[in-house]
């Protein structure tokens, strides 16, 4: 059976909501809502959560996840690579623990609607389909045929992106369908991305959520609706 890796990245630096990866949401911290997931699901043989914060780990570790180590201070800035944050889980857990997953799941904890059946599914398309990367997707909540341009007086200038069929900025029916990132589940090859460090590999396949479980918590208003949901859900 193959070693698979839940990584759980929660930095202690939040700029918009502070102390975002811990903050309240639905009775919980908002990190332990993925954790529970992770922990419920049939995919991993360990769950760890790399933070640069202690009172983040200690939280975490009473959830049920392992903290083996701190993260580097340089892997914890606003603009750190995120790619160099899982390589550096990858090599410290090799190095200091002699352990080497054969794929890694990395989990953000701002998408706390995702669930274990998520997991296990989205870990079993990367299987069938011999992906080196699968990522998680919505349908684009904004499709591009409605996204446009205005002038400084607030005038169309033009859409950015065109049809040659015009009637279909008219007919939804009519228009493709088009997806974005929902930040809920990345899974790599570990070989893979330890030879290319490059998180959207050639054979990168994507598995669809629908918008009700995509939900990325960024803002007080993304935080406002999870409890909302959280609270819908689990209050019964």
């Amino acid at each position: 059976m193959s070693k698979v890796l839940g990584l759980i990245t929660a930095r202690g630096g939040s700029k918009g909501i502070p102390k975002k990866n811990i903050v309240n949401v639905g009775g919980k911290p908002l990190i332990a809502w993925t954790i529970e997931a992770a922990l419920k699901s049939h995919v991993f043989d360990r769950v760890v959560v790399s933070t640069d914060n202690n009172e983040i780990a200690s939280i975490a570790q009473k959830w049920g996840a392992e903290v083996p180590f701190t993260r580097p201070d340089r892997l914890a800035k606003d603009d750190s690579p995120h790619t160099d944050v899982l390589i550096h889980a990858i090599n410290w857990l090799q190095e200091k623990e002699d352990y080497l997953p054969e794929f890694l799941m990395l989990l953000q904890p701002t998408s706390p609607l995702r669930t274990s059946q998520d997991i296990d599914k989205s870990f079993q398309l990367a299987i069938e389909s011999k992906a080196d990367c699968v990522i998680s997707v919505q349908e684009t909540l904004s499709h591009p045929y409605s996204v446009m341009q205005v002038t400084e007086d607030q005038k169309l200038s033009e859409f950015l992106m065109s049809s040659e069929d015009p009637e279909s900025y008219q007919r939804r029916q009519a228009r493709p369908k088009f997806y974005s990132l929902n930040g809920a589940i990345f899974i790599f090859k570990v070989d893979v991305l330890l030879t290319n460090k490059n998180t959207y590999p050639e054979l990168t396949f994507t598995y669809v959520m629908p918008k009700e479980r995509s939900l990325d918590v960024d803002t007080s208003w993304d935080l406002h609706i999870a409890n909302l949901v959280l609270n819908h859900l689990y209050s019964k």
